[in-house]
């Protein structure tokens, strides 16, 4: 019985000083201060494990094809560019001051299956500066992105160029207008 309330009174000690420990201003939350290896293992390890759950049974519900990706590229290039880069663009200042630094995604889609892709895309990730896209977005526009993506390492800074370039410009004769406008 003592060793059960020495247990609970330690248990009760410790709840308290976690609870106590947002008001103390020790932890810096400065981007600039980076994450200690064990914060980055867990918040990685949190993040991936998550996404891999929720999105295990997302299906792709549009065709990987020339128009999609074209599409996906275009919102890419509004939406995403900024913070991750693209095929000849690098980050922009704003990217650049991102903690984490967003990956740079022609690396990192390899990394995760396209029902993942569609679920960051979708919902976003909390404490990464990833927005979520799918209240302002429809399915169809997030799985153009995911399209895009599967082909962005393959994708040369030329092609890229033509690929998002106004249709009615000489850059990208070939591409009809999709109709899609991500101006929002």
């Amino acid at each position: 019985m003592k060793t059960a309330l020495i247990v609970l009174a330690t248990l009760a000690v410790v709840g308290l000083l976690g609870l106590a420990f947002p008001f103390t201003g020790w932890y810096n939350v400065a981007a600039t201060s980076g994450d200690s290896a064990l914060e980055e293992w867990v918040l990685s390890t949190t993040s991936r494990r998550s996404i891999q759950t929720r999105a295990a049974s997302i299906a792709p519900a549009v065709p990987i094809d020339s128009a999609a990706v074209r599409a996906g590229a275009v919102a890419f290039a509004q939406m995403c560019q900024t913070c991750h880069g693209g095929p000849g663009a690098e980050r922009s200042v704003t990217g650049q001051g991102l903690a984490p630094t967003p990956p740079h995604l022609d690396d990192a889609a390899a990394e995760w299956s396209d029902g993942e892709l569609f679920w960051i895309v979708d919902n976003g990730i909390k404490m990464a500066g990833m927005p979520a896209y799918g209240p302002t977005h429809s399915d169809e526009e997030l799985w153009e992105i995911v399209a895009f993506l599967r082909r962005l390492p393959d994708v040369s800074p030329d092609a890229y160029a033509a690929l998002v370039a106004p249709p009615d410009t000489a850059a990208a004769p070939v591409l009809a207008d999709d109709g899609h406008d991500h101006v929002h």
